[in-house]
């Protein structure tokens, strides 16, 4: 039977507790980011689903045919599908995961929220002010190399699933969420975690700070970590990523 999401790369749902984990990837990326860190807490005894955002883990196309809305509403059926079996849901992402899990966290009631190698700026000074030259340009520069430097723990990178490159249509929708997150930041007010790691040189470690200062939450920590990259689901010591987001959970 043929089947349309790359293999490994699907969602996964595993039943636990009254307490729900929403884990929402990264951009090009596909739930496989954030599995290790989903059985993690469900030994804990937590409710755990990864969502796979649309577009996502299929085919390149599909993504450059989705928009930011479309993002934002696979996260939002996540919240909705983990409401019928859980009591409180926490909000856990990575990169442009973090960027939904934020948004989401300003717009529909949720226990916390976690927000890991997550931008608050866009990482081009120049579309940063012009991003609409982003979605002039893709119909004839499709797609954008990708540089995510160098891993930690490099023998992961083979089983690391993403799209090769960046669509550019989709690098302007990222920008979109950017610009949004900036505006919803501060109507941010449940307990939130900000994790970053020092040696990120694909989200730069300043945008960790300036998602700290601009949240709204009075109940908010910054964590940073060594010894890993931009995936910190996967590279590196993850050990130090995923007990304080445990400790976290179990504090709130």
């Amino acid at each position: 039977m043929e089947k349309y999401t790359i293999p490994n790369a699907e969602p996964f749902f595993l039943p636990g507790g009254k307490t729900g984990c929403l884990l929402v990837h990264g951009f090009t990326g596909a739930p496989t980011e954030m599995r290790q860190l989903g059985d993690f807490l469900h030994q804990q005894g937590h409710t755990v689903l990864g969502v796979r955002l649309a577009g996502h883990a299929t085919k390149m196309k599909d993504m450059i045919r989705s928009r930011h809305k479309d993002w934002l509403v696979s996260v939002e059926d996540g919240w909705h599908l983990l409401q019928g079996h859980t009591e409180r849901i926490f909000l856990i992402g990575l990169s442009m995961g973090g960027v939904l899990s934020l948004i989401t966290a300003s717009r529909l009631p949720v226990a916390g929220v976690v927000a890991m190698s997550t931008p608050y700026l866009f990482p081009d000074p120049l579309f940063r002010k012009i991003p609409w030259a982003l979605r002039l340009a893709s119909p004839i520069i499709p797609l954008k190399s990708k540089n995510e430097g160098q891993w930690f723990t490099p023998e992961l990178t083979e089983s690391h699933i993403s799209y090769s490159h960046n669509p550019v249509r989709s690098v302007y929708e990222l920008a979109m969420l950017i610009e949004r997150l900036q505006v919803s930041l501060p109507a941010v007010q449940v307990p939130a975690l900000v994790i970053h790691s020092k040696n990120d040189d694909y989200v730069p470690p300043d945008n960790a700070n300036l998602i700290y200062q601009h949240l709204g939450s009075q109940n908010k920590e910054l964590i940073w970590v060594d010894q890993a990259n931009h995936v910190i689901t996967r590279d590196g010591d993850t050990a130090r990523v995923f007990k304080p987001i445990a400790e976290f959970i179990q504090t709130h």
